[in-house]
């Protein structure tokens, strides 16, 4: 049996150390969450030679050891603890060689834990243009690690990385220089006080354990002695070390590193002149989201409908290859229905995952939220609040979690409180059936389509929303302090194929599967309720249809059967009872229960549909056909028009219907105050926004 090592990538954020990841370890990876946290870990299995493989752990993105943000710490402590199943035998820091001064901060300090380093030095395909040239023996010697060139985009350098990892024991352990040297009393205290062998190391653990374990300034009077005292001290103190290894860095890059400024090209600034413009870069912004929805619509409607048929199809087929009975019901009307209720919309959703890869790999994503910083701020948002509310564009969970980057605790509450309103993918396939139902399919001068259209509207509609939301907040919360924004801008680059397509799956395969399993929970629940009734009426449908239309044909008396049946199921008598609050909604009873079924998750909307129709006419038509031919009980007019669709959107686009968030608010705020506070104020708003707008369009 061959050795496993344990390798751990790390660098600043934009250095392309995800890419490094995909390339060594291809389809070979999972993600999931570390021990008792909600922060992604993501890891790989990469064969180096014959007899030696690794697994290889993608830690997030930190610009230093000296960790202000949740996911910054995990990456930290993951290189701090021995005892830690991930500790890794061997560390690669990935670094981008057009900014190299500021990567190098983060290798000299993990330089100084005691674990042999490879530096990485990625994207060198593009030192030529960029007029830049290295010194390679110099920067190793003063590095004291050994340095290998690569391009991840290029799978370049990449068996020269993979022969580093395997020769990791033959790497120097020493450190780059004594960052420690400025309070040389105080270190020293600090390494008698202390179990750990390394001084760095201790230093490191200590001002973690102040920062995320709150320890009061008075329990650190004693420690600190007389020049640190407090936090702010301490803060003092790292910045010493930074300046120590700054002027390190520049005296190493003075000799080793060089840019010929003749030959870079200007390229991205003209771009950026133009992308980020105060009035052009909103225009551009809002017509790459157009062209983004309609090319969801255009390109995913081939396969939409063959998936419709084939599940339509699938369940007719079961129901006459299997012998008749209860389970062969539940197969059919319950389970193949309400999983296709998910399934049918994996083209769309895999269109929208692709487009926002595509928008992060070529660089243009940090564009778009630095641009929309200068619109935040009027708002009283942090400017670091962009980050969550463009990713809640993917799901709410992440976003949520993504506020932890936000330092002032009001200005994160916020942010988590206003996340929901943003339109998530979850959101995606009410939209999308809803809107193919009740916009018509013509295009404004036969380019622009009327559903893309009202897709985007419903878009804008939430992040303003959410940022309507975050002004109402900050009056009402006081929050003073707004913090600024800080983001790198990354260079412009063609999306690199294989990190989008890993992104799509991953992405994609998280969708179904999470919805899948609450899908075919909630399908088995209704099915139950709609095929047993409280009743005589339920048990004696058959007998009271044939007796009340005796002329009808054998399949009409089939269908009104079913009608009849479920209308007196226990799911019938559910619907009925809520009618009367969803009716001013312009919805029936059987929408009514779609639409509380889907508290548990926002797609389930439409899986609960496809099982109640399922079971209320034929199994062989398609679910859209259905609910197209739905025909409201008062006014026998179709039950999906105008005034009740754009009510069940805008009832969607407002309503917090998603536990999962919710159990993320409560865990992120440590209260469950907050997260209810959101429940009924976002479900009641909701509730008043879709009752107006149906009641002027009717």
């Amino acid at each position: 049996m061959g050795t496993k090592l344990k390798v751990a990538l790390i660098g600043n954020p934009n250095t392309g150390k995800t890419s490094v990841f995909n390339v060594l370890t291809g389809l070979n990876q999972q993600v999931g969450n570390y021990p008792g946290i909600t922060v992604d870990k993501k890891e790989g299995s990469c064969q180096l030679s014959e007899k030696v493989s690794a697994k290889i752990m993608d830690l997030p993105g930190t610009y230093s050891l000296n960790a202000s943000s949740l996911d910054e710490n995990v990456a930290v402590n993951v290189l701090l603890d021995k005892k830690d199943v991930n500790y890794p035998d061997v560390i690669v820091v990935v670094c981008d060689v057009a900014n190299l001064k500021r990567n190098l901060l983060l290798f000299t300090q993990i330089k100084e834990l005691g674990v042999p380093v490879v530096l990485a030095i990625n994207m060198v395909d593009n030192m030529e243009k960029k007029g830049i040239s290295l010194d390679i023996p110099k920067l190793e010697e003063e590095l004291k690690t050994r340095i290998v060139l690569i391009s991840a985009r290029k799978k370049m350098g990449i068996e020269a990385l993979k022969e580093s990892i395997l020769s990791f024991k033959e790497l120097s352990l020493e450190p780059c220089l004594d960052a420690l040297r400025f309070a040389p009393e105080y270190f020293q205290a600090l390494e008698k006080r202390s179990s750990e062998q390394l001084k760095y190391v201790a230093w490191i653990k200590r001002t973690q354990e102040i920062y995320f374990q709150q320890k009061k300034e008075e329990q650190l009077h004693d420690f600190f002695a007389h020049e640190v005292d407090s936090v702010a001290a301490l803060k003092r103190f790292q910045q010493k070390e930074t300046i120590l290894r700054y002027q390190f860095i520049n005296n190493t890059l003075k000799e080793a590193f060089s840019v010929d400024t003749a030959k870079a090209t200007g390229i991205r600034e003209r771009l950026d002149r133009i992308l980020v413009h105060k009035f052009w870069g909103y225009i551009i912004f809002f017509m790459i989201l157009l062209l983004v929805f309609q090319a969801i619509y255009d390109w995913s409607s081939y396969p939409m409908d063959a998936i419709d048929a084939l599940f339509a199809w699938m369940s007719e087929k079961s129901k006459l290859i299997l012998p008749s009975g209860p389970l062969v019901d539940l197969i059919t009307e319950g389970i193949i229905p309400g999983v296709g209720g998910v399934v049918i919309f994996i083209p769309q959703i895999a269109f929208l995952f692709f487009f926002i890869a595509m928008l992060e790999e070529s660089g243009y994503m940090s564009r778009a939220v630095f641009l929309m910083d200068r619109t935040m701020r009027k708002f009283g948002l942090s400017g670091k609040s962009v980050v969550p509310l463009i990713s809640g564009t993917a799901c709410a969970i992440p976003a949520v979690m993504a506020a932890r980057n936000i330092e002032n605790w009001k200005e994160r509450l916020i942010t988590i409180l206003v996340v929901p309103f943003t339109t998530c993918s979850a959101r995606l396939p009410v939209y999308l059936i809803i809107i193919s139902l009740v916009i018509p399919e013509e295009k404004i001068g036969g380019v622009i389509s009327y559903q893309g259209l009202t897709m985007l509207v419903l878009y804008i509609l939430g992040f303003v929303s959410a940022v309507g939301g975050a002004w109402l907040l900050n009056k009402l919360l006081k929050i003073k302090n707004i913090s600024y924004f800080v983001i790198e801008m990354p260079d412009y680059k063609v999306p690199l194929f294989k990190n989008v397509l890993i992104t799509v799956l991953d992405k994609t395969k998280a969708f179904v599967f999470d919805a899948g399993k609450i899908i075919l929970a909630i399908s088995v629940v209704l099915w139950g309720l709609a095929s047993f009734g409280p009743n005589e009426n339920f048990n004696n449908a058959a007998t009271i249809i044939t007796e009340k239309y005796p002329s009808l044909t054998e399949e009409e008396k089939e269908h009104r059967i079913a009608s009849y049946q479920l209308e007196h199921s226990f799911i019938g008598y559910a619907g009925k009872a809520i009618e009367p609050v969803v009716a001013p909604l312009g919805y029936d009873w059987k929408i009514g229960i779609g639409v509380i079924s889907s508290f548990a998750a926002r797609e389930v909307f439409v899986g609960t549909l496809a099982t109640i129709y399922s079971i209320d006419g034929d199994n062989e038509d398609t679910i859209k056909n259905k609910m197209a031919a739905e025909i409201h009980p008062v006014t026998g007019k179709p039950l999906y028009n105008l005034a009740s669709g754009i009510s069940l959107l805008l009832f969607y686009a407002f309503a917090m219907q998603c536990m999962s968030t919710l159990a993320i608010v409560k865990r992120e705020t440590n209260s469950w105050k907050w997260p209810m506070l959101q429940f009924f104020v976002m479900s009641g708003f909701a509730y008043i926004i879709a009752l107006i707008a149906y009641q002027l369009l009717i």
